[in-house]
């Protein structure tokens, strides 16, 4: 990595770290806003989380061809004013109407914040770095979410309006700090793709589909975020609570635990995971998260007592926590390295889209069942995480030893007196 990448790096961390703080601030208590605090009812509350959703899945598929076409850091400087005009006017506004339209507005400014600065890390990243970058992103994102949540507990008063106000004036003044950081960040120069369609995103999404390889990650992908993150807030919540008697406080010990087990573990797990192939990792991940299950059904369906019934509980979340720590080095890195040489933002984007897909599916399937359904909820979960495992070791075939394995390919090309080079395409 040149002097000048690492520079560009080091404004895209600060600048990653600035973005999550200010989400910190708002997205535990989005609900409570608009539901209570501005008493427009729980049915437009949930009409927000879906407009959420729905905001982003329009934009995803065409930030990634004008990330291709513009480069990341237009692209992103673009949404985070978006979002910040968003979040602005997300604290001012009064009635309905208003709340969908900033929420549109925040979701879609969101949304393509994700893949512009995966792309932003890609570009400024080599084989070897990769990995540290990704796991250096979402480090970062916990922290700052977590400590942007602890300080907005302190400041939100469900009494006063003003406080709430006060607490999207500072989301948006994060994204524009952000912007201010990031807007002086020197790109190295992108490869540009020969005979790319000026017209239309069809010819971009026609060739990422034809790439096996990442088809099924998309896939493996979709399954990961469905059957962890899209039950975070909505259907293990509603279990825990249902089935396993769980105060609202030992929700919030959980959750902690989960970021407490990325930040403490991330490192520590980083030089692992480096090592091994990556679709093994991903699988070990389906393991480790069928586990959790596992231990989340010991816990609302065991007949243990309350603290026991708590702790299992809060270990389901550290469980996931430490999956989750081994998937930022892993499944990033690995986008990137099967977009061929250009089109690494039309591919950050595909999986961004797939990710928003499971986060809007997951509440909506896992929530109902979380709530009612306890037995059946954990055995579905858990044998979706084991169909993980399952795809991550087809997944596996699928990949050049480049891609599965970058560490023992650079390793073999140094022992041969060559030079170690970025894989430049996917296998198709």
């Amino acid at each position: 990595m040149t002097r000048a990448m690492g520079a560009a790096m080091r404004r895209i961390h600060v600048g990653n770290a600035l973005s999550a703080f200010g989400l910190g601030f708002t997205v535990p208590y989005l609900y409570v806003y608009v539901a209570q605090v501005r008493g427009l009812g729980a049915m437009t509350a949930g009409l927000v989380l879906a407009v959420f959703a729905v905001a982003a899945l329009i934009v995803l598929p065409f930030a990634g061809r004008a990330i291709v076409r513009r480069g990341p850091l237009p692209v992103l400087i673009v949404a985070l004013v978006t979002a910040a005009l968003g979040a602005l006017s997300l604290g001012l506004a009064g009635n309905a109407t208003a709340v969908l339209a900033a929420a549109a507005a925040l979701g879609a400014g969101q949304a393509v914040m994700q893949p512009a600065l995966a792309t932003m890390i890609v570009d400024c990243s080599t084989a070897e770095t990769r990995s540290r970058a990704f796991a250096t992103q979402f480090f970062l994102q916990n922290l700052g979410l977590g400590v942007g949540g602890l300080i907005g507990g302190h400041l939100v008063d469900t009494t006063r309006v003003s406080s709430f106000t006060l607490l999207f004036a500072i989301e948006a003044a994060m994204f524009l700090l952000l912007a201010v950081v990031i807007a002086g960040v020197r790109m190295p120069h992108a490869p540009r793709v020969e005979g790319a369609p000026r017209g239309s995103v069809k010819g971009g999404w026609k060739q990422m589909l034809g790439n096996r390889a990442m088809v099924q990650l998309s896939v493996l992908g979709f399954v990961l975020f469905f059957a962890c993150y899209g039950q975070f807030e909505s259907g293990l919540s509603a279990y825990g609570v249902e089935a396993a008697g769980i105060s609202t406080s030992a929700l919030g010990t959980a959750l902690a635990a989960n970021t407490a087990v990325i930040v403490v573990a991330q490192f520590a797990v980083l030089r692992f995971v480096e090592r091994q192939k990556r679709s093994r990792v991903i699988a070990a991940v389906g393991l480790i998260w069928a586990l959790a299950w596992a231990v989340a059904g010991y816990a609302g369906l065991g007949n243990g007592s309350q603290e026991m019934a708590t702790a299992a509980f809060v270990s389901t979340y550290a469980l996931f926590g430490l999956g989750e720590a081994m998937l930022s080095p892993t499944v990033a890195p690995l986008v990137a390295d099967l977009a061929p040489a250009g089109l690494a933002g039309q591919y950050n984007s595909a999986f961004a889209l797939v990710k928003q897909l499971a986060l809007a599916v997951g509440p909506a399937v896992g929530g109902p069942m979380g709530a009612s359904l306890h037995a059946p909820y954990v055995v579905t979960f858990l044998v979706f995480s084991l169909g993980i495992t399952v795809l991550a070791l087809r997944l596996g075939r699928q990949l050049t030893v480049v891609q599965d394995q970058p560490w023992v390919a650079r390793k073999r090309v140094v022992a041969r007196g060559g030079v170690a080079v970025e894989p430049v395409g996917a296998q198709a």
